[in-house]
């Protein structure tokens, strides 16, 4: 396996080396290869200075993936909107809590929670000049003590400054009750906008087909509510499942239809899904 050198990055070490966008298939094929034997050839040689990975799975396939190895870092999407999602602020806490620093992606979701849609836009602005969406929304991630660091994009030099006054204003449990409580208003609005009114309890699960069921609605409905890179990611993490995962698996048996307490008409939504990535 091998490792960019000097000749291209002009260093002859590499401080942060992640495996990136491990998921439960690509997890096993890396480990497979023997990529953890690898690292610690390039750690002892002094080539790699800390190892880790980032990561778009769920909480299970993390805890799979930190107890494996002595990990340096991971990096998770996490943000307000999203904190049941992928690794969660379950497995942010997991992850810290077996000494792995956590980075934070997508703070602002690929931008979109900074533009928002006009419903949740009018809950922002209602809350006056000085509540600035981005600004709430990256302090929160800085109000988890278990995040070891936030990335968030930015594009011009007025981003910069806004996001150093965001992390100068910050720190652990910093957030103010009325912040949190207009924080959970505008959470309740992006769910409000999922086209499919999915409670990802479970119940329709295990698939004779093997669907992801909660995880395919899921991305959808993220792709319906959001625009932007956050469109394009959900349309990467779909094709990024295993096929027999996919919508695309279902074979109309309606098994699922029966044990859903929203009473969903599943086969039709996951067609649904299955056309709206596939295009």
């Amino acid at each position: 396996m091998p490792i960019v050198t000097a000749s291209s990055l002009q260093t002859d070490r590499i401080d942060f080396y992640l495996l990136h966008c491990l998921q439960a298939k690509s997890w096993a094929a890396m480990r497979d290869l023997g990529v953890l034997n690898w690292a610690e050839r390039q750690q002892a040689c002094g080539r790699i200075q800390h190892f880790g990975f980032s990561f778009h799975d769920s909480y299970d396939a993390l805890v799979e993936i930190v107890d494996a190895y002595d990990w340096s870092f991971c990096q998770i999407q996490y943000n307000f909107v999203n904190e049941d999602v992928q690794a969660g602020t379950k497995g942010l806490r997991y992850a810290a809590a077996k000494g792995v620093g956590v980075i934070v992606m997508e703070p602002l979701f690929g931008g979109t929670l900074a533009n928002p849609p006009p419903s949740v836009r009018q809950i922002w602005e209602a809350a006056g000049p000085q509540v600035q969406a981005a600004d709430l929304a990256l302090r929160w991630v800085w109000n988890q003590a278990e995040v070891s660091l936030a990335l968030s994009g930015m594009n011009t030099l007025d981003q910069v400054r806004q996001n150093v006054a965001s992390a100068a204003r910050s720190g652990v449990d910093t957030l103010t009750p009325a912040e949190h409580e207009l924080l959970a208003r505008v959470r309740g609005e992006y769910q409000r906008l999922a086209p499919i009114p999915c409670t990802k309890c479970g119940y329709c699960l295990p698939c004779p087909s093997g669907v992801n069921i909660p995880l395919n609605f899921e991305l959808y409905n993220q792709a319906a509510v959001y625009e932007g890179s956050s469109r394009l990611l959900c349309r990467n993490l779909y094709l990024g499942l295993p096929e027999s995962e996919r919508a695309s698996a279902c074979d109309q048996c309606r098994t699922c239809e029966d044990r859903c307490p929203q009473d969903l008409a599943v086969s039709a939504l996951l067609e649904r899904v299955d056309k709206h990535f596939a295009k």
